[in-house]
């Protein structure tokens, strides 16, 4: 059903972006583009202008390299417990600001207003894990094996960084770098999405409130990514480039960072298997299915892109799943109502019919959706696509929509087997009631993270990331941090020897 509703915007929506800054944050300062242009932020609900920013240059983002490498030095000096305490005031802004930035987040984005007050408890957690981090920098003093001399082992900050954010999750994407980078002692140039950048500045503006130095964070938002980022990577000063995005961009990215040797962390695209096999209890299937799926509007990397059911409950599952997809509320994110709200772009929502389009005509049969919403904003029914021939592209390219193609199966091995044909690795899902097969499942999928028997994948304090062309590195946990810090070995002399040796020397004067 689609709930729709008109371009009315109220005075709290008015109110809030207009108080957001539309400028670039450079130094601590905020700005207005060097040659004074700016870009169009639209409501995808509406498909209306909401706010117009600034539009960076090559010229600005040199401008925030300079603050970030100037401000380097002495936020490297500064104490964990000050880094961690500005990373928990930042938690406890961005809460208090809750209602803020989830309606901010629907408003340029379109997701509907619980979801975008989840992403914002989610998001906060990532400063408020990395808090916690920033005063257990690794580190280790030994003995060496012979004896002979000491071993020094400590960790130090990358040094000045790029962070390239998406869209479709415009705060947590942000906090999930910038808050590790704050905990190591790294300075950075933020570059979000063109699509969602008010929720960008209004974290910015919250990282300086919680005493964040000048220069230690960067804002610079642009039109045209090649235009700032390609700049930044041939610059020496620049130590770091973490991207997350398209597998297509990645590549390009990668290659770009190659001529330095930049270290790169890379969190691609997606092609995420959810398996159900037929001990599995199917009720709690669907439950994990609408989540892994439907979330988001299905625009998310770890979203269930493919759906391999055995041919046992093939037909109760693929039924129970369209009947709660039918039933699921299409409309403006802030209307309270709301269960799936818009596409980014029109041009997003054109891709996903062509998807469908090709699904069908692959052999799949139309059990709900399957066509774009009337009215205004980029609305695209929720879809299910039954009995979809493992060979056709529908299943092997990342949809990134509310579309769930089915395939059959009948062994497990054959369901490994089609799971693991992608040349993605980020995330999986599986179903079951046997405690080995799922062990199984562990061992045998190709996949950087696996939901046993979830709907849900990510957390604060674990390792996010893929393997194959998913990405390189990962973000959360304890490894989060060490994506963003230096390893140093210090060979020292045998204390013992060299204080006998000078013992020995002013005996004998």
């Amino acid at each position: 059903m689609f709930i729709g509703g008109g371009a009315k915007v109220s005075k709290r929506e008015f109110e809030l972006v207009g108080a957001v800054p539309k400028g670039l944050l450079i130094g601590g300062e905020w700005r207005p583009a060097e040659d004074g242009r700016e870009l169009d932020v639209e409501n995808p609900a509406t498909g209306t202008l909401l706010a117009r920013v600034a539009d960076a240059s090559k010229a600005d983002a040199m401008s925030a390299l300079d603050a970030a490498a100037h401000a380097q030095p002495k936020w490297a000096g500064t104490p964990p417990r000050t880094r961690s305490e500005v990373l928990r005031r930042a938690f406890e802004l961005v809460m208090a600001r809750a209602d803020d930035f989830a309606l901010l987040m629907t408003l340029e984005m379109g997701k509907p207003l619980a979801e975008a007050k989840a992403e914002v408890e989610y998001g906060a957690e990532f400063l408020r894990w990395f808090a916690e981090e920033a005063i257990r920098t690794p580190g280790r003093y030994a003995t060496a094996p012979d004896g002979r001399s000491r071993l020094l082992v400590a960790s130090r900050p990358v040094g000045p960084c790029l962070l390239v954010t998406p869209w479709n999750f415009p705060l947590a994407m942000a906090t999930r770098k910038v808050a590790p980078a704050v905990a190591a002692g790294c300075t950075m140039v933020l570059k979000p999405s063109e699509l969602t950048p008010l929720t960008a500045a209004l974290f910015m503006s919250v990282m300086l409130e919680a005493g964040l130095p000048p220069g230690v964070v960067n804002l610079v938002i642009c039109t045209d990514p090649h235009r700032v980022i390609m700049p930044l990577l041939a610059d020496p000063r620049l130590r770091k480039l973490s991207f997350t995005g398209s597998t297509a961009v990645g590549r390009q990215l990668l290659a770009a960072s190659a001529g330095r040797v930049l270290r790169t962390s890379m969190e691609l695209g997606g092609n995420a298997p959810f398996i159900v096999f037929p001990d599995a209890d199917i009720d709690a299937a669907l439950d994990g299915a609408m989540i892994a799926k439907m979330r988001n509007m299905g625009q998310a990397c770890t979203a269930a892109n493919r759906f391999l059911v055995h041919r046992e409950i093939a037909k109760e599952f693929s039924s129970g799943l369209a009947e709660r997809v039918r039933s699921l509320r299409l409309g403006r994110g802030t209307a309270p109502d709301t269960q799936v709200g818009p596409l980014i772009t029109s041009s997003a929502r054109a891709r996903i019919a062509r998807s469908v389009e090709a699904g069908l005509e692959a052999g799949g049969t139309l059990l709900a959706g399957g066509s774009a919403a009337d009215g205004c904003g980029y609305f695209y029914r929720p879809t299910v696509i039954d009995a979809v021939p493992p060979a056709s592209d529908i299943v092997r390219q990342e949809i990134f929509g509310p579309v769930a193609p089915i395939m059959h199966f009948s062994s497990e091995e054959e369901a490994y087997r089609i799971a693991n044909d992608t040349d993605f690795g980020l995330a999986a899902y599986v179903y079951t009631r046997d405690l080995s097969r799922a062990l199984r499942a562990g061992e045998r999928l190709e996949t950087g993270m696996l939901a046993l028997n979830s709907g849900m994948i990510s957390n604060a304090s674990a390792p996010f990331g893929g393997i194959k062309q998913s990405g390189l590195g990962r973000e959360g946990g304890t490894e989060g941090m060490s994506e963003y810090l230096s390893t140093q070995y210090l060979a020292i002399a045998d204390p013992f020897a060299v204080g006998a040796r000078d013992h020995r020397t002013a005996s004998q004067a």
